[in-house]
């Protein structure tokens, strides 16, 4: 039996596209950034369910202090829950391992939510070996949002409180920002030096979308490029960014071999970066549309097809296709423009050029009308990407 559910947040209903199956009765992990609406989804898809959530002051001191009481809490209950959720798990790691008993020797699922792995990977935390499947979820997909506004959704971000509330947006952004810091950079003890992680953030929104080089970044922050690897590492552990790798099988000329990254919501770039706010047309815009691409990339893949590869293709002479899904079964540009020109197609055809079984070569943009080139380039309109990635699954076996 498959779960998924319509999250009530304000004043819409959204049909979340994650679908988590607990048919068997397996225990599962929820990752995600903090604000995705994990907690929301859980609820609704899961009502049923016995809940522990260590935000709450009461509840973390408990198993703090006292692990084991998860246990005899759960045992010592009338009726045996046939799932037991725990929301941050990562805040009390020991629960773990009582998770790990609980399923063993009392045949009980678990859901384990949390927004950071961080915490359980340095403290060796028990991940309960292959018991548990494994979850990720994003912000909203815009085949999640009836009536969905591209512009708006580039300008707020894909937390469904901010795009939601869009007079409320910054403000929100400035909690989300402030709140990361506090409660998962400096209650976690991940790095010390919290003013250069600071600055870190701004200059690393400034790389969205790109190559990274590490050492320009650390000459404009003031500190070593191990210590920007370490912040990367931070931001990708707790769910703020991703790393896109590059395409490098068999390639006949040189490629870039250096991976790029992606802020998990645009709204925190253009937050960091200070952008006043972006329309069709400016350069800003164009790279916040490249954002949004990868978004609904990543998206699909956590929740559709975990098994498929994303990566991206670039010559050092700086000819690059966007997105390579799978073993090149599809490749994607995407362009924010309302007219897309012979120039925005050299990528993918010096891709196929290099690699003659490239399958379906697509250009995602602002168009009105799809349309065909005749060495069958696909040039669609971002809503009909929408419906081909969601509906259709790329058309990938």
């Amino acid at each position: 039996m498959y779960f998924s559910s319509g999250v009530c947040y304000g004043f819409n209903m959204l049909k979340r596209l994650i679908k988590i199956d607990v048919s068997r009765g397996e225990s599962f992990f929820l990752w995600g950034a903090r604000q995705t609406g994990k907690t929301s989804y859980l609820r609704e898809a899961f009502p049923g369910a016995v809940r522990f959530d260590l935000l709450e002051s009461n509840t973390f001191a408990q198993f703090a202090v006292a692990p084991h009481r998860l246990r005899e809490i759960i045992r010592a209950m009338p009726t045996r829950p046939k799932l037991v959720i725990i929301d941050e798990v990562q805040k009390v790691p020991a629960l773990l391992d009582e998770v790990h008993l609980l399923i063993e020797e009392d045949q009980i699922s678990f859901g384990l939510c949390g927004s950071s792995a961080r915490k359980l990977k340095r403290g060796h935390a028990n991940l309960l070996g292959g018991r548990a499947l494994r979850y990720v979820m994003t912000g909203l997909s815009g085949f999640e949002i009836p009536d969905f506004d591209l512009v708006r959704l580039l300008n707020t971000g894909y937390l469904p409180r901010h795009y939601l509330n869009q007079e409320r947006s910054k403000d929100y952004l400035l909690s989300y920002v402030s709140d990361y810091l506090k409660e998962e950079i400096v209650a976690e003890g991940l790095v010390r030096n919290l003013p250069a992680f600071h600055d870190f953030l701004s200059v690393a929104a400034l790389s969205d979308a790109e190559v990274v080089n590490f050492t320009t970044i650390a000459r404009d922050v003031g500190v070593s490029s191990q210590t920007i690897r370490d912040y990367f590492d931070i931001l990708t552990d707790t769910h703020i960014t991703h790393w896109l790798q590059p395409w490098r099988k068999r390639p006949k000329r040189r490629v870039v071999s250096s991976p790029k990254f992606y802020f998990d919501d645009v709204g925190i770039v253009g937050f960091l970066a200070k952008r006043k706010g972006i329309e069709p047309g400016c350069e800003l815009f164009g790279k916040a549309f490249e954002n949004w691409i990868f978004h609904e990339l990543f998206a699909w893949q956590s929740y559709r097809s975990p098994h498929t590869d994303l990566a991206f293709w670039k010559l050092s002479e700086k000819v690059e296709v966007d997105f390579i899904v799978g073993d090149l079964e599809v490749a994607i540009e995407a362009k924010a423009s309302q007219k897309v020109s012979t120039n925005h197609l050299n990528g993918l055809r010096q891709l196929k050029e290099e690699f003659p079984r490239c399958g379906r070569r697509i250009v995602v943009c602002l168009e009105s009308i799809p349309r065909v080139t005749d060495d069958g380039i696909e040039i669609l309109p971002y809503s009909q990407f929408l419906k081909l990635l969601w509906e259709s699954n790329l058309a990938l076996s």
